[in-house]
């Protein structure tokens, strides 16, 4: 750790309350994380042991290498999808390959400055993101709830009671905490038959060990796991670098991003000597970690880690009696305060520009439709630039006027805006061939001083005008180009083939 960090934490270590709030937040996550550890294993076709002990090593690694306080990193759902046909075609050995592999092309990444690309995705994209986030926490819970036990309803509901009212009390202890220990309570007491955590997979019994693949290094073996480890590489960095910048909106603080990149890598690289499946930040317990809990810095993120390990290993018996009834409750209850409900409100979407509306609602669509952050983000940060280019590309304007240059009558278009491909290809129908080849033109003056001239495509509409007027027998003259367009003009006029 970096010195200011390592103050930090001390800070937290000698405050008890500090310590207290960032202790009882691991422990929330710790409980959030087994069943979902378990459910992605499942999805990706492994033991749930590998998803727990990813999850373990993946929150304790990325506590001492992340960029991010408090954010949580395990095994998710998008990593498992992308690894899934790998371990059903080849197996465990070239998948916990991938894992490793994944890790060093993420560092890679790192390097080569992947990170700033983060300032090319609109607030449109990040609040779509932030509401795909909430709606698929939210619908995750669905298979919970249906063909369950009747008592289950109302335990959710108990739940959801607890974990609102509790905060309007007191925030000493975190509500959830509060809502899962008395509903486990209540089930085991009263003896209510419901589903439970123990009812998701068997909980391991020992501590991961180092695990070397057995696969062998040839380049074949490369050919076959590098697709699945670079997809692995950017959904886990996209996913990351999202939800940290999410955290630091919520904590107000800033994040190293370059470290959260190279420090994902270094995590999914131990995870994968140490059996898991590999992972990233996860956003539904780094919101109960943050949002739920008021955590803020890395103790809770290696406690979170350290504790789902103490819980599954040598509490397994007491954790499985969890009903799943009060996970749900807290996760319905986190999709709910993860959502931006100021973004959908009536005021909002009639100030909101329609094309910032659409690029959030094309961003929720698409991750609701995929189940893929990653995929959601992409279409939205590619539809945001679409709409962009469409709306700047009508802001410029062409305004002709006749005036008397050392006793020559002149045609004057000045062109107002800025030029690239999608407004200059429109910027060749503006002008007047027939009319200006009059007797009475002797001269067409572009000028061009409100403009500047972004990209090749540009310079060949230029060229293409300029050689349609000399066809008419008319000089054509460009002014008030600045320094940069002029540069870029002298390097590509006449070079382009442009075509009428």
């Amino acid at each position: 750790m970096k010195p200011e960090q390592l103050q930090s934490v001390r800070a937290t270590l000698r405050s008890p309350r500090r310590l207290k709030t960032e202790a009882l937040a691991g422990l929330v996550v710790a409980l959030a994380l087994i069943p979902e550890a378990i459910a992605f294993s499942v999805i990706a076709g492994v033991d749930p042991r590998i998803g727990l002990f990813a999850s373990f090593t993946m929150a304790v690694t990325i506590s001492f290498v992340g960029g991010r306080p408090a954010m949580i990193s395990a095994a998710t759902g998008a990593v498992a999808l992308v690894i899934a046909p790998l371990m059903r075609s080849h197996g465990l050995d070239h998948l916990i390959s991938a894992v490793i592999l994944a890790g060093i092309f993420q560092i890679l990444l790192a390097v080569l400055g992947v990170t700033r690309l983060m300032r090319f995705i609109p607030r449109s994209v990040m609040v779509g993101f932030v509401n795909a986030l909430a709606i698929l926490v939210f619908m995750a819970q669905l298979p919970e709830l249906i063909g369950v036990p009747w008592p289950v309803y109302p335990l959710v509901a108990a739940g959801l009671l607890i974990v609102i009212g509790f905060r309007r009390i007191t925030t000493a202890m975190p509500s959830p905490l509060v809502a899962i220990v008395l509903l486990t309570v209540l089930a085991v007491v009263a003896g209510i038959d419901v589903p439970t955590v123990q009812d998701k997979g068997q909980l391991p019994e020992s501590l991961p060990t180092l695990f070397i693949p057995q696969v062998p290094l040839t380049w074949e073996t490369f050919q076959t796991i590098a697709p699945f480890s670079l997809s692995m590489a950017l959904v886990g960095l996209l996913e990351s670098l999202m939800t940290s910048k999410l955290v630091d909106d919520i904590t107000d603080t800033r994040s190293n991003k370059t470290r959260e990149s190279w420090g994902q890598g270094v995590a999914n690289i131990i995870t994968g000597f140490l059996g898991g499946m590999g992972g990233c930040a996860v956003i539904g317990q780094t919101m109960i970690n943050v949002k739920g809990s008021g955590a803020r810095s890395r103790v809770s993120t290696f406690l979170a880690g350290v504790f789902l390990l103490v819980l599954v290993v040598t509490l397994g018996d007491i954790v499985g009696l969890i009903p799943m009834a009060a996970l749900v409750a807290v996760m319905i209850f986190i999709s709910a305060i993860t959502f931006e409900w100021h973004s959908v409100a009536p005021a909002t979407l009639k100030r909101m520009p329609k094309s910032e509306t659409a690029v959030m609602l094309i961003t929720v669509g698409t991750v609701v439709v995929t189940h893929n952050l990653a995929i959601g983000v992409g279409v939205g940060v590619l539809a945001a630039m679409a709409m962009f280019a469409r709306r700047v590309a009508h802001f410029a304007t062409v305004e002709r006027t006749e005036v008397e240059l050392n006793g020559r009558t002149a045609a004057t278009y000045t062109v107002d805006g800025e030029l690239f491909f999608a407004s200059s290809n429109d910027l060749y129908t503006q002008f007047n061939y027939a009319g200006d080849a009059e007797p009475d033109i002797d001269k067409v003056v572009i000028d061009l001083h409100a403009s500047h001239l972004w990209d090749a495509s540009t310079i060949a509409v230029l060229d293409a005008v300029t050689e349609k007027y000399r066809r008419h027998g008319r000089e054509v003259e460009l002014i008030g180009l600045n320094s940069a367009s002029t540069q870029m003009r002298e390097r590509l006029a006449g070079k382009l083939n442009a075509a009428e």
